[in-house]
């Protein structure tokens, strides 16, 4: 975990915003074809390294035609997450994959949660032999929705340099992605508070989000596992501190499980900023 948090600032310089057409990127780095088609279509980029030398920052991107969609890794009310593959990969012992920030859409079957546009998924790539090339190879399943919610799929191959490589921003369409923080932070976006309201096994969630003037805050919530099905928190006006509040009730919860004691993930959005914290039900 200290060698992934160490490769966050490199992987920083991936969220630079602005699309660029074709394989070519900005700042030098490499991209490999799309593959896909007018709706939607995936790629691999190549991105900086990070202080360790076993690991280079990458991304895999998916381009959206306008009104095209697809999903978060917690879907939302219907839909299905992308799953990444990285098994065919050469001298790869992993591909950490990292989720920007998503927003909220209707779909038609409910609220779903996901991107449009473009969305660049840094991905923290350890190679087995840091002096060797690398292949990594991403076979990735996902859906995208306008209208009618419909299965996709993409293969991307990008060959990564032995030796630290060339530094160089990649520069894409992409979120941010959220960074770690704790319930009751300080900051201009922040969890200020979780409370529990009413009786189990199902009471109601209520949580603060500190955020900054002249933003609209939303929040998501996921459970310990993927399969808790949890609703999407629901705005409940501001609370007397001016924080922004969300609830939710404590329901899609597995069978037969206890909801107390479990840990939930907490993402709020804002602008450009997102923040994600761990709440104990208690």
């Amino acid at each position: 975990m200290g060698r992934w948090l160490a490769l966050l600032p490199a992987l920083g310089l991936m969220l630079a915003v602005g699309a660029v057409p074709g394989p070519a990127v900005a700042g030098g780095a490499s991209a490999s074809a799309w593959d896909g088609d007018d709706r939607a279509a995936v790629r691999l980029v190549g991105g900086t390294p990070g202080p360790d030398p076993a690991f280079l920052a990458a991304g895999a991107e998916i381009r959206l035609a306008p009104g095209w969609k697809t999903y978060w890794r917690y879907p939302g009310d219907s839909g299905v997450p992308p799953r990444f593959d990285f098994s065919a990969s050469t001298n790869v012992r992993a591909a950490t994959v990292r989720w920007p920030a998503p927003k909220r859409f209707e779909d038609g079957g409910g609220t779903a949660i996901g991107y449009s546009q473009r969305v660049l998924f840094p991905l923290a790539v350890e190679r087995i032999d840091p002096a060797k090339p690398a292949t990594l190879v991403l076979a990735l399943d996902y859906a995208i929705c306008e209208r009618l919610c419909v299965p996709a799929s993409g293969r991307a191959s990008l060959t990564l340099p032995a030796g630290p490589g060339e530094t160089a921003a990649v520069t894409a369409a992409a979120a941010p992605v959220p960074v770690p923080s704790t319930v009751g932070a300080d900051g201009p976006l922040a969890v200020r508070s979780v409370r529990i309201e009413g009786a189990w096994p199902k009471p109601r969630v209520v949580v603060a989000v500190a955020a900054p003037a002249g933003t609209t805050p939303d929040l998501f919530a996921e459970g310990p596992g993927e399969d808790w099905a949890l609703p999407l928190p629901e705005p409940m006006g501001e609370g007397p501190d001016g924080t922004r509040l969300f609830g939710f009730a404590v329901d899609g919860v597995p069978p037969g499980t206890d909801p107390k004691g479990a840990t939930l993930t907490l993402t709020a959005t804002a602008g450009d900023a997102a923040v994600e914290v761990k709440a104990r039900l208690d």
